[in-house]
C-alpha cells in the first residue's frame, strides 16, 4: 500500500479507489518543474488528460527537488512517467545546448577582443 491522493478534483478517467493506490513517483529539480507544467501549473490539466493520469506535486523541504506523484491505471502511470521523464531530459539537453552556445559566443568575443587589441596597437 502506498500513499493516497489528497486531491478533491479527481479526473473522471481515474477509477476510485483502485487507481489512487501505489502511485508512481518522479523526482525533478524545481527549475524543470516549470518547464514540464508551465507557469503556475497551467499545462498540468492538459498533460493529465493526454496521459489519462492524475498528478500531485509535492515540494520536498530538504532540497530543491519536487516530487510528482502519478495516479491512474498501471499502464497510464508508466506512460505518464515516461512522458514526463522525456520532457525533463529534453529540457536538460536544451539547457546544455544553450550553455555550449554561450561558451562559443564568449570564445568568439575573446578572439575578437584580441584581434581588436592587436589592430589598435599596430596603429
Amino acid at each position: 500500500m502506498g500513499t493516497r491522493a489528497t486531491r478533491k478534483d479527481i479526473p473522471p478517467w481515474v477509477k476510485v479507489p483502485e487507481d489512487l493506490e501505489d502511485p508512481e513517483v518522479l523526482l525533478v529539480h524545481d527549475l524543470v518543474l516549470r518547464y514540464l507544467f508551465g507557469p503556475q501549473g497551467s499545462r498540468m490539466p492538459h498533460l493529465e488528460k493526454v496521459t489519462q493520469a492524475m498528478f500531485e506535486v509535492e515540494t520536498l523541504k530538504s532540497s530543491k527537488t519536487t516530487q510528482i506523484l502519478i495516479y491512474g491505471s498501471e499502464n497510464n502511470k508508466v506512460r505518464a512517467k515516461w512522458i514526463l521523464q522525456s520532457m525533463a531530459e529534453r529540457c536538460r539537453q536544451r539547457q546544455e545546448r544553450g550553455m555550449l552556445m554561450l561558451q562559443e559566443a564568449l570564445q568568439i568575443l575573446e578572439l575578437d577582443s584580441d584581434w581588436t587589441e592587436a589592430s589598435l596597437q599596430s596603429l
